[in-house]
């Protein structure tokens, strides 16, 4: 009996289409010519190996239980700035996303100047934004949330102008056809169909304020970022292993709502 082999790229002849074969030829020689100009040294990269081990190594040590107290305010203060800059640009992105998608702007001048300023929003990174606000509002957390929110809106903005720009037109047809003004058509046809989507980016942007909130501690705006800078520099293991654990922990619980949540609202029901 005669086997068809599964191994068969999808073409008439079973083999590589020799346009892909020649485009991946040509990205890896680019990609070798280009490694020296950012210093790709696989084989310094094989032979740090033991020095990473090693330094992971030294984490495996008996916890400071005594820090525990002071990480949980430091880890609450952290959850606190996350939720809170990322709830503030919920209510900023959602207006501005509608403005930014091309399907629902009221004006292709509107559309270009809205995404030329979430542009901007995210064109530096949440460290750099908490320096600015550090030195106008001083230190302390108000300045970490006001640059989790200020860099949140140009990424969840733009997320958001993408799920409307994807929704099904036939739907937004029969709300319109029933006489629905603009703004009820928004609301009423585009916004539940891209509430999945939104509900996903709002927990992917969770995950990254989480990590972006525990280093802005290392510029004076709040969270548990000094103390993990501090304890990498003065060696504190014992620290460190806490630290670490803490924001996994955190990062995970938040992982497994995001799933639960989508899934309540894809399926209505629980997974």
């Amino acid at each position: 009996m005669t086997t068809v082999s599964t191994w068969r790229w999808p073409t008439p002849n079973g083999r590589l289409p020799l346009p892909l074969v020649g485009g991946v030829l040509a990205l890896l020689c680019i990609l070798g010519l280009t490694a020296p100009v950012v210093e790709v040294d696989f084989i310094r990269l094989i032979s740090s190996g033991g020095k990473m081990f090693n330094f992971a190594a030294q984490m495996f040590v008996t916890p400071d239980w005594a820090y525990v107290p002071q990480l949980l305010a430091k880890m609450l203060e952290t959850i606190e700035m996350t939720v809170l800059g990322t709830a503030i640009a919920i209510a900023i992105s959602l207006p501005l996303g509608i403005l930014a998608a091309r399907n629902a702007t009221p004006h292709v001048v509107v559309y270009r100047i809205t995404r030329d300023l979430l542009s901007l929003m995210r064109a530096l990174p949440e460290l750099v934004w908490a320096l600015v606000f550090v030195s106008a509002v001083g230190l302390g957390p108000l300045p970490g949330v006001m640059a989790l929110a200020f860099v949140t809106v140009g990424f969840m903005g733009k997320f958001f102008a993408e799920s409307i720009e994807v929704v099904d037109h036939k739907a937004v047809e029969g709300v319109r056809a029933h006489g629905a003004g603009w703004l009820q058509v928004r609301l009423f046809a585009m916004l539940p169909q891209a509430l999945p989507d939104f509900v996903g980016t709002v927990m992917y942007i969770l995950d990254h304020n989480l990590r972006a909130a525990a280093i802005l501690g290392l510029v004076g705006a709040g969270g548990i970022g000094y103390d993990l800078v501090m304890s990498m520099r003065l060696f504190q293991y014992e620290r460190l292993l806490l630290i670490a654990l803490s924001i996994y922990l955190v990062v995970t619980a938040l992982d497994r709502a995001s799933d639960a949540l989508r899934s309540r609202i894809i399926h209505g029901k629980k997974p």
